[in-house]
């Protein structure tokens, strides 16, 4: 294919390298089928991990050639460069799929986070791709030891959100709680204040029929002595009047106390 297709020479360069570890990953994975010891066929699954981190990189470095050149070449050319692109590309994702096999295989899960398919040549696609297993057991364990730092700020971040929303929560119950009693001392207070203004409605009547009683006594008792008064001036005017019987104690002087009386008094103008 490569001398069917017109490339320069660093595109040539770069495009034989790629050949050459396909057919390493090819003779390797052959060989890994022919291990049994599990220590080596992870060994061997490492290297061929290796391969495959570069010629990742080559693959990137063959599409920035590619971009660089497009303004030079044919359009057909460039349709036919990022063909073979595309195709080595798609050669390399199935060497991962198949060491993703053997490590299942081998109870060895780790995460995969490869992936260059069509949209591949993108650049904030390729700055993005990782693959997990393309790391050597040194990057996996300090990556793993970097995520566990990560989930363990993360959770103590999650338990002070958690402690200060129980402490608020607190809070607020407690304002609640105080709100509360003071609304019940409110509606306790209302109640004796409707009862105490019944009381004293009920206090102001008592006075009102008390002192209605006590206006008819006193204005008996000033028709009484009023009457007591006038008959007193009647008998004292006209003591001959038989017509008015005599209060008892006020009965009129006898003749010879009045006839002392007339005596003392002419004496007394002498």
């Amino acid at each position: 294919m490569a001398s069917d297709l017109p490339m320069s020479a660093e595109l040539e360069q770069i495009s034989g390298e790629i050949t050459d570890i396909f057919r390493a990953l090819q003779n390797g994975f052959q060989k890994l089928d022919k291990i049994k010891d599990p220590n080596r066929q992870s060994k061997q699954l490492e290297e061929l991990t290796g391969k495959m981190r570069e010629c990742k990189r080559l693959i990137k470095e063959f599409d920035r050639e590619i971009k660089d050149e497009e303004n030079r070449n044919p359009p057909e050319v460039n349709k036919q460069l990022n063909e073979k692109k595309q195709s080595m590309i798609k050669e390399l994702n199935s060497y991962v799929a198949l060491r993703k096999t053997y490590q299942n295989s081998l109870g060895n899960k780790r995460v995969e986070l490869f992936d260059m398919g069509a949209g591949g040549s993108d650049p904030v696609a390729e700055d993005n791709v990782q693959m997990a297993s393309a790391m050597s057991n040194q990057e996996l364990i300090d990556a793993g030891m970097k995520k566990m730092d990560e989930t363990d700020q993360a959770i103590e971040r999650s338990k002070m959100v958690v402690e200060q929303t129980i402490e608020v929560g607190a809070q607020t119950a407690v304002n609640l709680k105080g709100q509360t009693e003071q609304m019940g001392r409110i509606v306790n207070e209302l109640d004796t204040i409707q009862f105490s203004i019944k009381k004293a409605s009920q206090l102001v009547k008592e006075i009102g029929r008390q002192v209605a009683t006590d206006k008819c006594i006193m204005a008996l008792l000033f028709l009484i002595v009023c009457g007591v008064i006038a008959i007193i001036i009647v008998k004292i005017v006209n003591p001959h009047n038989k017509d008015i019987r005599d209060i008892p104690g006020l009965a009129p002087p006898a003749p010879a106390s009045r006839r002392l009386l007339s005596v003392e008094a002419f004496k007394g103008f002498q």
